[in-house]
C-alpha cells in the first residue's frame, strides 16, 4: 500500500483523497485552515451562516462518482434540491427572463417574454450547446494530457467539434442563433467564469451555459459547504485521515530527487507521493522556490477577480427575488472593455444569491443572507482597495436598495482583490488563468512536475480549470497521474531501486 500526501481540503483535494483511497491507498489529507473546504468554506458570524466560495452548483453527478469510489454515494450523504428556475435574469428595462432546465418551461418562459420565434430559435441553441458538452466532456475535458498532440488523440471529435463551432468565438455563435440581446446576455455571461468576456471565449465555452441552463442547478441542504463536509465524511469513514490546522512548509525528496514527504510546522510526513492543491503560483513560490514556474505561471493572462459582500439583513425579499438573480446593466461590451482596460465596470452586471429562500437556518427569523457579487479588474490593475471598499459598500448598498432588496444591515462581510491576494490567489483573483485558447487544455500548467517525481497538483490553476465540476474533475485527472507513478515507481524498486523514503533529503 502507498502513502499519500494531499495538501489542502478543498473540493479539489477532497476529490483527489477520495479517488485515491478507493484505489487502495493510505491517504493523509492536510488543510492549513480549521474547517474542510477551502476555498468552499463557511462563515458564521451573528447568527446567519455564509458560503464564502462558490455559490452555483451543477453536474452533481461528478460528487457521487467520487463518493462511489470509496463505497458511499450522493443519496446517502447530501439532500440536493433542484432550483427552479434556476436563474432569473433581470434587466435595465424591468423586465425578467427566468432560466428553467425543463425545456417546456423554458419554451414558455421564452415565448412569453420573448416571443414564440425566439422559443424555436432557444431550442436549436440548446441542441447546439448539448452537442458540444457531448463532443467536450470524455474526449477534451475529462482527459490527462501529455503534450498538445494529444488534441488529435480523437481526430473525429475533435473534427466534429470545430464542424460544430466550438473554435468559434462564444458571443456572435450565441448570437447567429438567438437575437433578443437579454437573451443573448443570459446565455454568455458564464464566459466570466472562465476569465473572458463572450466576445472573447472561444465557443466550447459554451458548455457552461448547458451545465448551467440544460443540465440544471441544484442547492444542498446545509449550503454550499455541506458539499466538502459530506466528501471529508465519507473520506474518514472509509479511512482516510483528515488533519486540519496543518500548514505544509516544505517538501521532503530523496537521494533521487524523488517526493518522499512533506514538512509541517511541527513534523515531517513522509509518503511515496505528494499532491498539492490550491493556487499553482503560489505553490511554486512558497514550496518550490528553487525551481523556475511554468511559463504560463510566470506569463499568463489572469481572470478579473470579484467583490463579494456578505450581508445578514433584517428583512426578506419580495415575492419578485430567486435563490440566484443576475442583474444586467445597460452596457455590455463597454463593461467587458472597462475591466479589460483595468477599470470598474461602468454599468456593472451583478449576481445577487439569498441562500435564505431554500435555507432558513442561514439566517435569523425575519431575516436574509445575501450574496452580491460583482466582478472587478483584478490586483494587477493597481486599484486601492482600502480606500475603495467603503466606497464600493456605498455602491453596492443603493443598488440593492433601488433592485428591491432588504438592506438593513445587521452584520456584513465584504471581500475584495486585496483579500483574495492575501488569501494567496495569484493577481488577486479566485478565478485563476484565463481561459484563453493558450491557457487551456495541454497548454494549461500541468498536473505534475516532472523535475520532481511523486510531486502533482489539483484545483482550479491546472486542468482543466475553474468551477465546481472542473476541480472535482482535477481531483480524478491527479488520482489517476499519482496511481501510474506510484506502481510504476513500485514496479522499479522491485528491479532494484531505492525506496524513495529510505535516504531523505
Amino acid at each position: 500500500m502507498s502513502k499519500i500526501v494531499v495538501v489542502g481540503a478543498g473540493l479539489a483535494g477532497l476529490s483527489t483523497a477520495c479517488r485515491l483511497l478507493g484505489r487502495g491507498h493510505d491517504v493523509t489529507l492536510l488543510e492549513q485552515g480549521q474547517q474542510v473546504g477551502g476555498a468552499a468554506g463557511r462563515l458564521e458570524q451573528d447568527g446567519f451562516a455564509f458560503d464564502t466560495g462558490p455559490t452555483v452548483l451543477t453536474m452533481p453527478e461528478l460528487i457521487d462518482d467520487t463518493l462511489r469510489c470509496i463505497g458511499s454515494t450522493l443519496v446517502d450523504r447530501l439532500t440536493l434540491r433542484r432550483l427552479e428556475p434556476a436563474y432569473r435574469g433581470r434587466f435595465a428595462d424591468g423586465s425578467t427572463i427566468d432560466v428553467h432546465t425543463d425545456p417546456a418551461a423554458m419554451r414558455a418562459e421564452i415565448a412569453r417574454s420573448c416571443g414564440p420565434d425566439e422559443a424555436a430559435r432557444y431550442e436549436h441553441f440548446a441542441r447546439w450547446v448539448t452537442r458540444l458538452y457531448e463532443l467536450e466532456f470524455g474526449n477534451f475535458i475529462d482527459v490527462n494530457y501529455r503534450t498538445p498532440l494529444d488534441l488529435f488523440r480523437s481526430p473525429v471529435a475533435l473534427a466534429r467539434l470545430v464542424a460544430t463551432g466550438g473554435f468559434g468565438r462564444l458571443g456572435p455563435a450565441i448570437s447567429r442563433r438567438i437575437k433578443d440581446p437579454r437573451l443573448q446576455r443570459l446565455l454568455s455571461f458564464q464566459a466570466l467564469y472562465v476569465g473572458l468576456a463572450p466576445a472573447e471565449a472561444l465557443a466550447i465555452y459554451a458548455v457552461i451555459s448547458y451545465m448551467d441552463s440544460i443540465a440544471g442547478v441544484w442547492f444542498p441542504d446545509g449550503g454550499m459547504h455541506a458539499v466538502p463536509e459530506a466528501l471529508a465524511a465519507a473520506f474518514t469513514d472509509a479511512g482516510g485521515v483528515v488533519a486540519t490546522d496543518q500548514r505544509v512548509r516544505g517538501l521532503i525528496t530523496d537521494s533521487l530527487g524523488r517526493v518522499a514527504g512533506v514538512r509541517t510546522a511541527d513534523d515531517s510526513v513522509m509518503a511515496d507521493a505528494v499532491v498539492c492543491t490550491g493556487d499553482p503560483a503560489t505553490i511554486y513560490r512558497t514550496l518550490l522556490g528553487h525551481l523556475r514556474p511554468p511559463r504560463r505561471l510566470r506569463t499568463g493572462r489572469y481572470s478579473p477577480s470579484a467583490v463579494v459582500w456578505h450581508l445578514g439583513v433584517r428583512g426578506v425579499p419580495g415575492d419578485d427575488v430567486r435563490h440566484h438573480n443576475i442583474h444586467f446593466g445597460k452596457s455590455w461590451e463597454e463593461s467587458f472593455t472597462a475591466l479589460n482596460q483595468g477599470r470598474l465596470m461602468p454599468d456593472p452586471s451583478r449576481l445577487v444569491t439569498v441562500p435564505s429562500l431554500d435555507d432558513p437556518r442561514t439566517a435569523p427569523d425575519c431575516c436574509s443572507t445575501l450574496y452580491v457579487l460583482e466582478p472587478v479588474p483584478n490586483a494587477a490593475a493597481g486599484i486601492d482597495w482600502r480606500q475603495q471598499r467603503m466606497r464600493f459598500r456605498e455602491r453596492l448598498g443603493r443598488f440593492l436598495e433601488e433592485s428591491g432588496y432588504p438592506v438593513e444591515v445587521i452584520t456584513e462581510k465584504m471581500v475584495t482583490p486585496q483579500d483574495w491576494a492575501d488569501q494567496g490567489w495569484t493577481s488577486g483573483t479566485p478565478f485563476a488563468l484565463a481561459h484563453s485558447f493558450g491557457q487551456t487544455g495541454p497548454f494549461r500548467p500541468p498536473n505534475h512536475e516532472r523535475r520532481i517525481p511523486g510531486l502533482f497538483f489539483a484545483g482550479s490553476g491546472t486542468v482543466p480549470g475553474v468551477g465546481v465540476p472542473m476541480v472535482i474533475i482535477s481531483g480524478r485527472l491527479a488520482a489517476e497521474r499519482v496511481d501510474g507513478y506510484v506502481n510504476r515507481n513500485r514496479d522499479d524498486n522491485r528491479a532494484g531501486w531505492t525506496d524513495p523514503r529510505a535516504v531523505v533529503g
